[in-house]
């Protein structure tokens, strides 16, 4: 199962589409073109050796975990803050975001501008889902839930599968992870 599924199966593509005035269809569009960045993020995040903070599984909680799902859920309009947040920690800056949205733009159809109000909402979602999936997970732990969504593995063009193709597309260089070619786009990495 994708993204895309559980952000559906949960109520979080109708929370964004309704925080944001748009269709259903569009903030499952613009998640599809969206996630595999925040995933590529949070899976390089993974990767690091751990901290004094305890690596992935507490960031995860100190960005406010299983809650942030919540308050996207809530029907209250949900403040992108938390969502800001999230994303600092995975991208490191709001260059990065802007490119992640611009990219996203092209693949998905939609307004770049639109799109870069998504990001922190669509951030919120994810980090809810790693930490209760995180929390819920028997064995593999949050290195295998990321794997799960991720496709399973870092086979270069098919390491991203679980994200019905788009983590292949984005995944220019083949090495399992997005978040380093979308961070190149944006003139962050030069090889």
């Amino acid at each position: 199962m994708d993204i895309t599924d559980l952000l559906s199966q949960t109520g979080g593509l109708d929370s964004i589409a309704r925080d944001l005035g748009i269709s259903p269809q569009q903030a499952a569009s613009g998640a599809s073109a969206l996630a595999p960045a925040i995933l590529g993020g949070f899976q390089k995040r993974a990767q690091e050796p751990a901290t004094a903070g305890g690596g992935l599984p507490d960031l995860l909680s100190s960005l406010g975990g299983g809650g942030l799902l919540e308050q996207l859920l809530s029907p209250a309009p949900t403040g992108t803050g938390a969502g800001n947040q999230v994303l600092g920690q995975i991208f490191g800056s709001k260059d990065v975001s802007r490119a992640v949205a611009q990219d996203a733009a092209g693949k998905s159809g939609l307004d770049a501008d639109l799109l870069k109000k998504m990001l922190p909402l669509l951030a919120m979602a994810v980090t809810g889902l790693l930490a209760k999936g995180q929390a819920g997970s028997s064995g593999g732990g949050l290195g295998g839930l990321l794997g799960g969504l991720l496709g399973g593995g870092s086979t270069p063009g098919g390491g991203l599968g679980g994200l019905g193709g788009l983590g292949g597309l984005l995944d220019a260089n083949g090495d399992g992870n997005p978040l380093d070619d979308v961070l190149r786009m944006a003139g962050k990495l030069g090889r």
